[in-house]
């Protein structure tokens, strides 16, 4: 009998629940649609009819266009791929940060890691607007530091559920055995931890990336974030809410897609928790 691999189990466990399927394929489609479809429109995110101005959907304009004129449907695709690049990743640099300190924490001696945890818990109540603004006020409101203002926090969690991981493993027979053939630290590290918590790894992270997403919005909501001419669906709830009572279409479209898209990615981020750690989806049914 073939044994099955435990990241092919957990991807049929996944594909079981007809809903996690259903958040797949939408999060598919959206993806694509925001790469590809501002390049088969016939406007392009910044160009303005003046004489237009703003106007409810149409033929011309399936969405409807901005106070500026411009085409509402190409710059929710815009915005999306935007805030999709900087939940992506920032949740990647966040999560690597996170696991390489969580994993380091956890295998290293007592004195250590209780000095690289106090650290975390110093950084856990810092004001995460003040840091963004002293970064726009050091370096300008440059795009990157998006990326980095939310891969500076959002990496404390990941690395205490890592650590935590790790002090459940560090003890077992396999690391001891490993340490009795020789292996090194580093060895251990990259062999037997890190394949133990990449599980975990994608939980946090398919959940994190949500997360990431709502933080970009509050920050282009309060203009801390992506700046115009450039737009993100944060942005474009911005100028929607501005505009609401006259227009409510500008508010209407990007917070459907918002919301959809959060809602699917939230449904995935349960799914995958199920998929990996079956006793939890158990536990709930029970």
């Amino acid at each position: 009998m073939n044994s099955v691999s435990p990241m092919r189990a957990a991807w049929r466990r996944l594909m079981r629940q007809r809903i996690n399927a259903f958040a797949l394929g939408f999060l598919v489609l959206l993806v694509l649609l925001c790469v590809f479809g501002p390049m088969l429109s016939n406007y392009t995110q910044d160009q303005q009819d003046l004489e237009l101005k703003a106007a409810g959907p149409s033929m011309a304009h399936w969405l409807g266009t901005d106070q500026l004129g411009r085409d509402i449907a190409t710059r929710i695709l815009h915005g999306g791929r935007v805030s999709l690049e900087v939940g992506i990743l920032a949740t990647a640099v966040a999560s690597f940060i996170g696991v390489i300190y969580g994993m380091i924490a956890g295998l290293t001696g007592m004195k250590l890691d209780s000095a690289m945890m106090r650290l975390v818990d110093i950084l856990y109540p810092f004001p995460f607007i003040n840091f963004v603004i002293l970064l726009m006020v050091i370096v300008g409101r440059e795009f990157w530091i998006i990326f980095v203002a939310i891969g500076a926090v959002e990496w404390l969690t990941m690395a205490r559920v890592v650590r935590g991981q790790v002090l459940a493993l560090k003890n077992l027979e396999f690391v001891t055995a490993a340490r009795a053939s020789g292996a090194g630290f580093w060895h251990i590290l990259w062999k037997h931890m890190l394949p133990n918590v990449i599980g975990t790894v994608i939980i946090y992270s398919s959940l994190m990336v949500p997360g990431v997403m709502l933080l970009e919005a509050a920050l282009s909501f309060l203009g801390l974030g992506i700046q115009p001419p450039d737009a993100s669906w944060g942005v474009l709830i911005r100028e929607g809410a501005n505009a609401m009572e006259t227009y409510p279409w500008l508010l209407l479209y990007p917070g459907l897609f918002f919301s959809a898209t959060l809602l699917a990615l939230n449904i995935l981020g349960d799914g995958l928790r199920d998929a990996f750690d079956p006793k939890s989806m158990s536990q709930q049914q029970a």
